[in-house]
Protein backbone atom coordinates (compact mmCIF):
# COMPACT_ATOMS: atom_id res chain seq x y z
CA UNK A 1 0.00 0.00 0.00
CA UNK A 2 1.16 3.48 -0.78
CA UNK A 3 1.77 6.00 2.00
CA UNK A 4 0.74 8.68 -0.51
CA UNK A 5 -2.89 7.52 -0.26
CA UNK A 6 -5.28 7.86 2.64
CA UNK A 7 -6.11 4.79 4.72
CA UNK A 8 -9.60 4.49 3.24
CA UNK A 9 -8.32 4.79 -0.35
CA UNK A 10 -5.65 2.18 0.28
CA UNK A 11 -8.33 -0.09 1.71
CA UNK A 12 -10.53 0.34 -1.38
CA UNK A 13 -7.60 -0.39 -3.72
CA UNK A 14 -6.76 -3.46 -1.66
CA UNK A 15 -10.35 -4.76 -1.83
CA UNK A 16 -10.62 -4.21 -5.60
CA UNK A 17 -7.31 -6.06 -5.95
CA UNK A 18 -8.86 -9.15 -4.35
CA UNK A 19 -11.25 -9.54 -7.28
CA UNK A 20 -10.30 -12.14 -9.93
CA UNK A 21 -8.51 -10.67 -12.93
CA UNK A 22 -7.90 -7.32 -11.24
CA UNK A 23 -4.24 -6.34 -10.94
CA UNK A 24 -2.78 -3.48 -8.87
CA UNK A 25 -3.04 -0.87 -11.65
CA UNK A 26 -6.65 -1.75 -12.48
CA UNK A 27 -7.55 -1.74 -8.77
CA UNK A 28 -6.05 1.72 -8.50
CA UNK A 29 -8.03 3.00 -11.52
CA UNK A 30 -11.27 1.59 -10.16
CA UNK A 31 -10.68 3.17 -6.76
CA UNK A 32 -10.02 6.59 -8.28
CA UNK A 33 -13.09 6.22 -10.48
CA UNK A 34 -15.21 5.64 -7.37
CA UNK A 35 -13.50 8.59 -5.70
CA UNK A 36 -14.47 10.90 -8.60
CA UNK A 37 -18.03 9.60 -8.84
CA UNK A 38 -20.87 11.53 -7.20
CA UNK A 39 -21.75 10.03 -3.80
CA UNK A 40 -25.26 8.83 -4.84
CA UNK A 41 -23.80 7.00 -7.85
CA UNK A 42 -20.99 5.47 -5.82
CA UNK A 43 -23.46 4.26 -3.21
CA UNK A 44 -25.45 2.45 -5.90
CA UNK A 45 -22.48 0.09 -6.27
CA UNK A 46 -22.29 -0.40 -2.51
CA UNK A 47 -26.05 -1.07 -2.39
CA UNK A 48 -25.84 -3.57 -5.28
CA UNK A 49 -23.06 -5.50 -3.53
CA UNK A 50 -25.02 -5.56 -0.28
CA UNK A 51 -28.20 -6.72 -2.04
CA UNK A 52 -26.38 -9.56 -3.80
CA UNK A 53 -24.94 -10.80 -0.51
CA UNK A 54 -28.14 -10.46 1.52
CA UNK A 55 -30.93 -11.31 -0.94
CA UNK A 56 -29.61 -14.07 -3.19
CA UNK A 57 -29.97 -17.67 -2.02
CA UNK A 58 -30.31 -21.11 -3.59
CA UNK A 59 -33.55 -22.27 -5.19
CA UNK A 60 -34.99 -25.05 -3.01
CA UNK A 61 -35.82 -27.09 -6.13
CA UNK A 62 -32.86 -26.80 -8.51
CA UNK A 63 -30.18 -25.02 -6.42
CA UNK A 64 -29.81 -22.21 -8.93
CA UNK A 65 -29.48 -18.62 -7.70
CA UNK A 66 -32.74 -17.01 -6.63
CA UNK A 67 -34.16 -14.22 -4.51
CA UNK A 68 -37.19 -16.38 -3.65
CA UNK A 69 -37.52 -19.93 -2.35
CA UNK A 70 -38.17 -21.05 -5.94
CA UNK A 71 -36.30 -19.52 -8.89
CA UNK A 72 -38.07 -18.01 -11.91
CA UNK A 73 -37.21 -20.98 -14.13
CA UNK A 74 -38.64 -23.59 -11.75
CA UNK A 75 -41.75 -21.43 -11.25
CA UNK A 76 -42.36 -21.05 -15.00
CA UNK A 77 -45.38 -23.21 -16.01
CA UNK A 78 -44.22 -23.15 -19.64
CA UNK A 79 -41.14 -25.22 -18.80
CA UNK A 80 -41.11 -28.93 -19.60
CA UNK A 81 -41.28 -30.54 -16.15
CA UNK A 82 -40.06 -33.85 -17.57
CA UNK A 83 -36.64 -32.56 -18.67
CA UNK A 84 -33.86 -31.64 -16.27
CA UNK A 85 -30.53 -30.29 -17.49
CA UNK A 86 -27.72 -30.93 -15.00
CA UNK A 87 -25.00 -28.27 -14.84
CA UNK A 88 -22.07 -27.57 -12.56
CA UNK A 89 -22.57 -23.88 -11.76
CA UNK A 90 -25.24 -21.14 -11.97
CA UNK A 91 -23.12 -19.45 -14.67
CA UNK A 92 -23.76 -22.48 -16.88
CA UNK A 93 -27.52 -21.93 -16.59
CA UNK A 94 -27.06 -18.37 -17.81
CA UNK A 95 -24.93 -19.48 -20.77
CA UNK A 96 -27.45 -22.13 -21.85
CA UNK A 97 -30.43 -19.81 -21.41
CA UNK A 98 -28.82 -17.22 -23.68
CA UNK A 99 -29.18 -19.65 -26.60
CA UNK A 100 -32.97 -19.27 -26.41
CA UNK A 101 -33.49 -22.98 -27.16
CA UNK A 102 -33.90 -24.37 -23.63
CA UNK A 103 -37.41 -25.14 -22.40
CA UNK A 104 -36.36 -27.51 -19.64
CA UNK A 105 -35.66 -27.23 -15.93
CA UNK A 106 -32.19 -27.29 -14.39
CA UNK A 107 -30.28 -28.84 -11.54
CA UNK A 108 -27.14 -27.06 -10.33
CA UNK A 109 -24.61 -29.41 -8.75
CA UNK A 110 -22.42 -26.74 -7.22
CA UNK A 111 -19.25 -28.06 -8.88
CA UNK A 112 -17.82 -31.41 -9.94
CA UNK A 113 -16.34 -34.41 -8.20
CA UNK A 114 -12.60 -33.82 -7.71
CA UNK A 115 -11.11 -36.00 -4.96
CA UNK A 116 -7.65 -34.44 -5.35
CA UNK A 117 -9.22 -31.07 -4.53
CA UNK A 118 -11.21 -32.52 -1.65
CA UNK A 119 -14.57 -32.40 -3.46
CA UNK A 120 -16.57 -35.60 -3.02
CA UNK A 121 -20.01 -36.56 -4.33
CA UNK A 122 -21.58 -35.70 -0.97
CA UNK A 123 -20.33 -32.12 -1.32
CA UNK A 124 -22.55 -31.63 -4.37
CA UNK A 125 -26.35 -31.69 -4.78
CA UNK A 126 -26.35 -35.17 -6.33
CA UNK A 127 -28.57 -36.66 -3.63
CA UNK A 128 -31.16 -33.93 -4.24
CA UNK A 129 -31.09 -34.69 -7.97
CA UNK A 130 -31.77 -38.38 -7.33
CA UNK A 131 -34.69 -37.40 -5.11
CA UNK A 132 -36.14 -35.23 -7.89
CA UNK A 133 -35.95 -38.11 -10.35
CA UNK A 134 -37.59 -40.45 -7.86
CA UNK A 135 -40.49 -37.99 -7.73
CA UNK A 136 -41.74 -39.61 -10.93
CA UNK A 137 -42.25 -36.70 -13.36
CA UNK A 138 -38.79 -36.72 -14.93
CA UNK A 139 -38.39 -38.62 -18.21
CA UNK A 140 -34.98 -37.31 -19.37
CA UNK A 141 -31.81 -36.04 -17.71
CA UNK A 142 -29.52 -33.95 -19.93
CA UNK A 143 -25.97 -34.00 -18.60
CA UNK A 144 -24.33 -30.64 -19.27
CA UNK A 145 -21.25 -30.90 -17.08
CA UNK A 146 -18.10 -29.40 -18.55
CA UNK A 147 -16.37 -31.59 -21.20
CA UNK A 148 -13.24 -32.27 -19.16
CA UNK A 149 -11.99 -35.09 -16.96
CA UNK A 150 -13.79 -33.95 -13.82
CA UNK A 151 -17.01 -33.09 -15.64
CA UNK A 152 -17.13 -36.40 -17.48
CA UNK A 153 -16.36 -38.33 -14.30
CA UNK A 154 -19.15 -36.54 -12.45
CA UNK A 155 -21.55 -37.22 -15.32
CA UNK A 156 -20.75 -40.94 -15.35
CA UNK A 157 -21.14 -41.21 -11.58
CA UNK A 158 -24.55 -39.53 -11.66
CA UNK A 159 -25.63 -41.73 -14.57
CA UNK A 160 -24.78 -44.85 -12.56
CA UNK A 161 -27.15 -43.65 -9.83
CA UNK A 162 -29.99 -42.64 -12.14
CA UNK A 163 -29.98 -45.45 -14.70
CA UNK A 164 -31.67 -47.96 -12.33
CA UNK A 165 -34.54 -45.47 -11.97
CA UNK A 166 -35.47 -45.93 -15.64
CA UNK A 167 -34.93 -42.33 -16.73
CA UNK A 168 -33.42 -41.50 -20.13
CA UNK A 169 -29.96 -39.96 -19.80
CA UNK A 170 -28.41 -37.85 -22.56
CA UNK A 171 -25.49 -35.45 -22.79
CA UNK A 172 -24.75 -32.38 -24.85
CA UNK A 173 -23.20 -33.21 -28.22
CA UNK A 174 -19.42 -33.00 -28.43
CA UNK A 175 -19.41 -29.80 -30.44
CA UNK A 176 -18.00 -28.49 -27.20
CA UNK A 177 -14.20 -28.82 -27.30
CA UNK A 178 -12.77 -31.27 -24.80
CA UNK A 179 -11.28 -29.46 -21.82
CA UNK A 180 -13.45 -26.37 -22.33
CA UNK A 181 -16.18 -24.96 -20.08
CA UNK A 182 -19.80 -24.20 -20.91
CA UNK A 183 -19.48 -20.71 -19.47
CA UNK A 184 -17.16 -19.56 -22.28
CA UNK A 185 -18.68 -21.46 -25.22
CA UNK A 186 -20.34 -19.41 -27.95
CA UNK A 187 -24.12 -19.41 -28.36
CA UNK A 188 -23.84 -21.19 -31.72
CA UNK A 189 -21.72 -24.01 -30.29
CA UNK A 190 -24.06 -24.41 -27.32
CA UNK A 191 -27.15 -24.46 -29.54
CA UNK A 192 -25.62 -27.18 -31.74
CA UNK A 193 -24.65 -29.15 -28.63
CA UNK A 194 -28.19 -28.88 -27.23
CA UNK A 195 -29.94 -29.89 -30.44
CA UNK A 196 -27.49 -32.73 -31.09
CA UNK A 197 -27.49 -34.23 -27.61
CA UNK A 198 -26.81 -37.96 -27.48
CA UNK A 199 -27.59 -40.94 -25.29
CA UNK A 200 -25.04 -41.27 -22.50
CA UNK A 201 -23.49 -44.74 -22.69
Amino acid sequence: MSSAYTESLNKLIEEFGRLPGIGPKTAERLAFHILKTDPPEAMKLADAIRDVKTRIKRCKVCWNLSEDDTCQICADPQRDQGLICVVEQPKDVISLEKTGTCKWLYHVLGGHIAPLDGVEADDLTIRQLVERVRGGQVREIIMATNPNLEGDGTSLYISSLLRPLGVRITRLARGLPTGSTIEYASGKILTDAILGRQELE
